[in-house]
């Protein structure tokens, strides 16, 4: 049985981790993530094999969390790459850079935003792989 790939990735208030091998995990170990993720508030995307927890949290602390959770896993980090970008021009987020926004959000409005600044959107969840 392989053991858990992460591939995490910090962004300003949340972050995100990639669960590289999923498809061949067991369904005991994909239910124990998704414990982890459900316990944290946060939410798993089987569409991009990946969950996202809103919290700012640095990797070392990620590597914590996972030593103290029941989880047994390799963990890796993916730092953000900085390029420059568009700023939201709507809503509760307005001002602030995509790169910025939660991923969460991301995938909110990924499904229901289909506005002016929808290119701009679809880059950036390209980018972040959602």
């Amino acid at each position: 049985m392989s053991k858990p790939f992460f591939i995490f990735t910090a962004f300003k208030n949340s972050f995100r981790v990639v669960v590289r091998n999923l498809e061949s995990l067991s369904v005991s170990q994909i239910q124990e993530i998704q414990d982890f993720v459900a316990t944290r508030k946060g939410v798993f995307d089987f569409n991009s094999y990946s969950f996202v927890i809103q919290k700012n949290i640095e990797f070392s602390e990620f590597l914590k969390i996972i030593e103290f959770s029941s989880i047994d896993a390799s963990c890796l980090d993916e730092p953000v790459v900085e390029r420059a970008q568009t700023r939201v021009s709507f809503g509760q987020y307005k001002g602030m850079l995509y790169r910025e926004l939660p991923d969460s959000y991301m995938l909110w409005l990924k499904n229901n935003y289909s506005g002016a600044q929808r290119e701009d959107i679809e880059t950036e969840l390209k980018r972040r792989k959602l």
